[in-house]
Formats: C-alpha cells, sequence, structure tokens
C-alpha cells in the first residue's frame, strides 16, 4: 500500500496476477483485498512504530541505503508530536525531544501516520513499513538515481518490477483513474518486498528492529 491522493493505493500480487485497488480509508482498502483471497503480508509506505524522544534508526540507516535519493526517506516525527495539530509547535516539540524539527513533507503525513497506527491492531495479517526507493533500489542492484517523478525515472522503475514478474499495465480500473503513476509504481514495489517478507528472503534495518512504548517492531524492510 502507499499513499495517495485518493487516500490508499494498494497493489495485490499473487506471484502470477497483479490487482490494484483504491481507497480512502486503510482498513476499507484492506478489506477489498482481502476479499479477493487471503492476504499473507500487508507492506505499507508509511512509518510503523514511532519513537517516543529519539530519532528512529529505520530512517537514519535508510537514508543511508538510499544514496543519490536520500531526500526520498522522511525522518519521522515523534508521537508527542504526532498528536499536535500545528505545524510550528509540533516541529518545536520535536526539535526539543529530539535535537531535530519536522520537515513540511514529513509532517503532512501525520493523518496517514496516525491512521496506520490506530489500524494496526486490527490488521488481517502481519504488517511491515517498506520504503520503495530501498526496494527498487534492491531489484537494480544499486540506488536508483533519477527521480521517480521523472519519465527516465517511472520507465526505469516500471521496467524493474516487470523484471521482478510484478506487470502494472492496463489502465487499472479506478485505481489507475485516482492514483498518479508513482504511486502505483511504488505500490508496486511495496508488493515485491511484502511478498519476500512472506517467502522469509526479506532483510530489515535496523537488525533487531527497534521498539518504543507502542511495542511495534520498528524496521523498514527490503
Amino acid at each position: 500500500m502507499d499513499a495517495c491522493r485518493a487516500g490508499w493505493i494498494a497493489v495485490a500480487w499473487t506471484g502470477h496476477d497483479v490487482q490494484a485497488y483504491v481507497q480512502e480509508d486503510i482498513g476499507a482498502v484492506a478489506e477489498l483485498a482481502a476479499a479477493d483471497g487471503p492476504l499473507a503480508v500487508i507492506g505499507i509506505d508509511i512509518p510503523i512504530g514511532l519513537a517516543d524522544c529519539t530519532l528512529r534508526q529505520a530512517d537514519l540507516l535508510a537514508r543511508k541505503a538510499a544514496g543519490p535519493r536520500w531526500a526520498s526517506v522522511f525522518v519521522t516525527p515523534v508521537r508527542p508530536a504526532l498528536a499536535i495539530d500545528g505545524y510550528e509547535e509540533a516541529s518545536a516539540l520535536n526539535r526539543q525531544l529530539t535535537g531535530s524539527g519536522i520537515s513540511r513533507q514529513a509532517f503532512n503525513l501525520r493523518d496517514k501516520i496516525l491512521q496506520v497506527d490506530a489500524w494496526l491492531a486490527s490488521a488481517p495479517c502481519p504488517v511491515i513499513e517498506v520504503h520503495p526507493e530501498l526496494t527498487f533500489g534492491e531489484l537494480a542492484g544499486a540506488p536508483l538515481s533519477d527521480s521517480k517523478s521523472t519519465w527516465a525515472g517511472a520507465v526505469r522503475r516500471r521496467q524493474l518490477l516487470a523484471s521482478a514478474r510484478i506487470e502494472l499495465s492496463g489502465e487499472l480500473g479506478l485505481s489507475g483513474r485516482q492514483a498518479g503513476v508513482d504511486d502505483v509504481l511504488d505500490a508496486g514495489a511495496v508488493a515485491w518486498t511484502a511478498s519476500r517478507v512472506a517467502r522469509g528472503t526479506a532483510r530489515h534495518v535496523p537488525d533487531p528492529a527497534e521498539r518504543f512504548s507502542d511495542g511495534i517492531a520498528c524496521a523498514i524492510w527490503t
């Protein structure tokens, strides 16, 4: 799953067939996918496991692993800062607790982060955090240099997914009309990593995963 303007875009992959889903609510898109068959693992491109007063090692290590695409990995606000509605106040508290403020891009994900955090306990299967840029780097054998928002970057990512037998072709119905090209590609990449977790071939950073007061394993998988 990946956040998109319409809410959430999900790509379900059986190892052969691909199906796309879009819904405003995270639980609703999971239910829609599960109605077509049992889910083994759900991967999400959103932070899972929220720190209380420190920076997450998952974010810092993922930034290093992303190479030239490091800026695409946002540093996750701490849980107390996410409880604050206003950006300036939240960033000030985050700086007080961690020594670093919050980027606008990271704060804009606040509602999605909290939505996932509230939903995790009712998820129908294991849920893991994935960052698509790390997945695409894994598929390519090295971090990508072109942004996903460029034509060259989009073509390269689609080629990499096709090489892994995730064929994102056709209009994809409602999903293709409501989600951006980069959102669909990212969801496809997350599906590939989720399949690796299901097969027991995935890796994660940090290893072992961190755990904060919420008790959730905090790591980014590839």
